[in-house]
């Protein structure tokens, strides 16, 4: 079986890209590619060098012959093209070519511009040294077909106005005016030429305009549909195509717009059809790349001097200044160092000292231009990305040979992002989330974070080499010995190898990098042993003992190399968790304490799904499933004092913390069994009452043993009691309590037998010699204090809901359902009361001795209620005379009897007697009262019907309405219809 370790919280390595398009700055420009971009670069270059010796001009040109030297290696001549040392190259740090490499001094054939040009044959034709032209045209892999038809093209176009600017000249729509599909191979050639041309001008004058475009330009809106309608199928150019028209008109009305007023006829000074960003970035970087040797990409041509000043030619066509100039400059090289696999590090180290000098001058003056800050902000961050996701695995990409490289990778990081910072203010550090960019605060340390993540990044692949995730249990032992080992190892190298260069920007790199492998092999070592490989006991001591060994040496090395530090180093060793046996013993404590419980989970859920609350025996009136949950108690205790180790009552507190949870889950399962009000019954409308009902006149002609003789047959049909005749005194009622009931009182045993075994688990725990007291911990007055609460509140609640159920569910019949209904004389209460009598036998047989005092007040407490819902809501059938007050006291006097003394204040027994009271009250004071308490003053005056509360007194203004609803005189029905206007009850006369 597999035994997956993972090292949490390790970023996946961000592979370095072999090309820079993967961190280009610039937006992407879809439908253009690069050779796209190189041939309109030539264009545009050619176009403004036009009057330049060897383009086109009428200039004198000066060659220099490769071998017409003088002894000192001077040229002889002057002009044009005669350097032969570069100020540019000196400046970067750049080497020198030798002679025999120099595009200058290159042989060529008698046709310069034929393919065969630079081959060894044709150099023994003819030896001429290469104009500018030529070279650029070589390097840009011009073809002598195209650059033939850009000369004509200029010269068709600037026939009789050959002192026109460059950057009056929109070159794109010139050369589909002027180029005619004669002049291509094919006609699938000469289309694909059109849609490039005007690709071009969609993406400088639609898209990416130097002025911004308003939506609803009309020339914008023709363009678009010109350049739509020509991908299927070729321009018509010629003189009398309607489409041609359109498109000049089009095109010279975005051009030439401007954001300046100007006098009225008069043109703005440049069309601006290129000098947009990113397309002009992207123009200007395909002219800069023409630096490099074709026939060997890391090396810069000697010429560069000369090839940069005629590049100058073409800022005022595509917008680009001096900074604009120095950042693409540096952004080359940067690139082509990246291109070419990082084989030249004078490259890498050429575009560091653009950045550091010329590109920090130029960010740091006034007036700086919006889009040269974007750019600014998007190359440096570019930058920054690619040099970061090197140095987060620098020990993966230098080694002791390459490791120089990696000084000057730190140097760029520093000035790119200290020009950031500095300058430009709205520029957000890049985060890793997205794009694999590099997390770190731009306002931290660096090279702190470096070393981190490669030293995470280095233990990560060791990790990948062990297969660590997918690795056998009974290897995983070995393998974590083994990698110990290795994390020793990658520490010596960082020492060795890396701190020395990291070290100049961080006083103690050695120890960072030693800290965060500390802490890898911690995490890795902490999930070894929580998993099922550290059974084996030997194994996980041997892992230990070499964990123990490989911590010993990261220390000495932060020791070492915190010697310097005011601190001494305390605050990075504080850093390292270390791996201690106590500490590592005490995880598997607690492992084995989640383990246990989760078996007692087990047996709660099984508790849960099987328990009847029938009695164990009679002897035994608890549920099976208390006894299983003490038992696992018990069991987990003493298994757990049977370690042969010292624990500390923190420990402790955690087990009786988990059982406790464990209890109160079990508690919360016994008290669940409803709520008191489930079995209260539903209180009847208020009415009045009907002095001639048709009950009361069936009484009158009744015997007055006639409600006796009804009340025992109500009680033979609902509780099972004898059908004797009352006058005979025979009558022996049976308890009503209901298998419902009485597993309530099941339920109330399994709460006591829960109290009474915790002591003696409490006993054990406090007794037990292995418990170490805690100082940071204070102590509390008993280990399950919380589990004693709970009971007690679970018994309160058990105990009401059975007597509530007790009295209005098994006893309705007798109690709320026939007490003195259809009226006092014909169903006194004493049936009810041997009833009760039989119920609170039956109680204390069953309740254990230590709950019967309370099971007992709320089944009085439930009688008390009953009494008082028969008085004041027993409903329509029921109706009190004054003179039934009596009867009603010794009624009363009677339930409470059955109780005995001391228990009745408790109940509630006041509440009764307060409106037995108001009972024996006349009509006329109850209605006084009323008044008074309702807020209406004199009595008969209107007043509002007073709420129902539930709660009776006879202070209460609703308790005392009920009182005259269910009073049978002329006055309490006068009054009732007069301030209520309450109907009379139903059945009546």
């Amino acid at each position: 079986m597999a035994h997956p370790l993972r090292l949490p919280g390790t970023t996946p390595l961000p592979a370095a890209p072999p090309a820079l398009e993967a961190v280009s700055p610039f937006d992407k420009i879809e439908g253009l590619d690069r050779d796209d971009f190189r041939e309109a670069a030539y264009e545009v270059f050619f176009t403004s060098c036009r009057a330049s010796p060897g383009f086109g001009g009428r200039s004198q040109i000066t060659y220099y012959n490769s071998l017409d030297e003088g002894g000192d290696g001077s040229p002889r001549g002057g002009g044009v093209g005669m350097a032969v040392t570069s100020r540019v190259k000196r400046a970067l740090g750049l080497k020198m070519l030798r002679r025999s490499t120099s595009r200058r001094s290159s042989s060529w054939g008698s046709n310069p511009s034929s393919p065969s040009a630079g081959s060894p044959r044709s150099s023994v034709v003819r030896r001429r040294p290469m104009t500018s032209a030529e070279i650029m045209r070589q390097q840009m892999w011009v073809t002598e077909q195209s650059d033939n038809r850009l000369r004509k093209t200029l010269m068709r176009t600037l026939v009789g106005q050959m002192g026109r600017r460059a950057e009056t000249i929109i070159l794109p729509l010139e050369l589909l005016r002027h180029l005619k599909p004669s002049e291509f191979a094919d006609a699938d050639e000469y289309h694909q030429w059109q849609k490039r041309q005007l690709r071009v001008l969609e993406v400088g004058l639609l898209l990416f305009p130097s002025i911004p475009l308003d939506p609803s330009e009309p020339s914008a809106a023709k363009l678009r549909y010109i350049i739509e309608s020509v991908k299927n199928k070729p321009l018509d150019t010629s003189k009398n195509s309607e489409t041609m028209r359109s498109l000049c008109n089009s095109v010279v009305s975005l051009a030439w717009r401007s954001t300046a007023p100007k006098p009225e006829g008069r043109k703005t000074d440049a069309s601006h059809w290129a000098d947009g960003y990113p397309l002009n970035a992207e123009i200007y970087k395909s002219l800069l790349q023409a630096i490099f040797d074709i026939r060997d990409e890391t090396l810069v041509l000697d010429e560069v001097d000369e090839m940069l000043e005629l590049m100058k030619k073409t800022w005022s066509t595509l917008g680009i200044s001096k900074p604009v100039h120095n950042l693409l400059l540096a952004w080359v090289f940067f690139e082509q160092y990246v291109r070419t696999g990082q084989a030249e590090a004078d490259l890498f180290a050429a575009s560091l000292t653009m950045l550091s000098t010329e590109v920090a001058n130029d960010a740091k003056k006034a007036g700086r231009e919006a889009g040269y800050m974007r750019m600014l902000a998007e190359m440096l961050a570019a930058m920054n990305k690619w040099c970061g996701m090197r140095l987060v695995d620098y020990h993966g990409n230098f080694d002791e040979g390459t490791v120089r490289l990696m000084e000057s990778i730190l140097p760029l990081v520093f000035s790119a992002t200290k020009i950031l910072e500095e300058d430009v203010h709205t520029y957000i550090t890049p985060h890793l989330d997205k794009g694999g960019e590099i997390d770190y605060d731009s306002t931290g340390n660096k090279v702190d974070y470096f070393i981190r993540s490669s030293s995470r990044n280095a233990f990560a692949k060791m990790m990948e080499e062990q297969n660590a995730s997918n690795v056998e249990t009974h290897r995983v032992s070995e393998m974590m010995i083994k990698l110990a080992r290795e994390t020793e190892q990658v520490a010596s190298k960082e020492k060795a190898i890396f701190s020395p260069v990291t070290k100049k920007w961080h006083p103690i790199a050695a120890g960072v990098s030693a800290v965060t492998l500390h802490a890898c092999y911690g995490t890795l070592l902490r999930q070894y042993l929580n998993s099922s490989a550290a059974a084996q006991m030997n194994e996980t001591i041997l892992v230990l003992q070499r964990a123990g060994k490989l911590e010993k040496a990261l220390v000495q090395m932060v020791v070492e190399d915190s010697v310097e530090c005011a601190d001494g180093g305390k605050a990075i060793v504080r850093e390292m968790l270390p791996y201690e046996v106590d500490a590592t013993t005490l995880r598997f404590l607690k492992h084995w304490l989640q383990e246990k419980l989760k078996i007692g989970k087990d047996k709660l859920h099984t508790a849960k799904e099987t328990e009847t609350w029938n009695p164990k025996s009679k002897s035994e009136p608890y549920s099976h499933s208390a006894e299983d949950i003490i038992k696992f108690c018990k069991e987990t205790i003493e298994n757990f004092f049977e370690i042969p180790i010292n624990v500390s009552e923190s420990v402790v507190y955690d087990l009786t913390e988990g059982l406790e949870h464990l209890l109160a889950e079990y508690i919360t399962f016994i008290a669940s069994c409803g709520s008191k009000q489930s079995y209260l019954p539903t209180l009847p409308p208020l009415t009045r009452c009907s002095k001639g009902s048709k009950f009361v006149k069936l009484w009158k002609k009744a015997a007055c043993n006639v409600g006796t003789e009804q009340q025992e047959a109500n009680q033979s049909n609902t509780a099972g009691a004898g059908a004797g005749a009352a006058e005979e005194g025979n009558w022996n009622p049976r308890p009503s309590t209901s298998r419902g009931t009485q597993r309530l009182y099941i339920r109330l045993n399994t709460l006591h037998y829960l109290t009474k075994h915790l002591h003696s688990l409490e006993k054990t725990l406090s007794l037990s010699p292995k418990v170490t007291p805690s100082k940071s911990r204070r102590r509390r007055h008993s280990y399950f204090e919380h589990t004693r609460s709970a009971i007690q509140a679970a018994q309160q609640h058990v105990a009401e809901v059975a007597a509530y159920r007790l009295v209005f569910l098994d006893s309705s019949s007798v109690l709320y359902g026939s007490l003195y209904n259809p009226d006092v004389g014909a169903a006194r209460i004493r049936p009810a009361l041997r009833v009760m009598k039989q119920n609170l036998t039956l109680l204390c047989a069953i309740v254990t001795e230590h709950v019967q005092g309370a099971a007992v007040r709320h089944v009085m407490a439930a009688c008390f209620e009953a009494y008082l819902m028969v008085l004041l809501a027993g409903g329509s059938s029921r109706i009190f005379y004054r003179a039934d007050h009596a009867m009603i006291e010794e009624d009363f006097e009677g339930l409470r009897g059955l109780f005995g003394e001391g228990l009745d204040e408790v109940a509630g027994a006041e509440a009764v007697e307060g409106v037995v009271a108001l009972m024996e009250q006349t009509t006329e004071q109850l209605v006084e009262d009323l008044s008074v308490l309702a807020g209406a003053g004199v009595a008969g005056q209107k007043m509002a019907m007073p709420p129902t509360t539930g709660k009776w007194s006879r202070t209460d203004p609703n308790t005392i309405l009920r009182v005259l609803c269910h009073r049978n005189d002329r006055a309490a029905n006068s009054f009732l219809k007069r301030t209520f206007h309450l109907a009379k009850r139903n059945g009546s006369l």
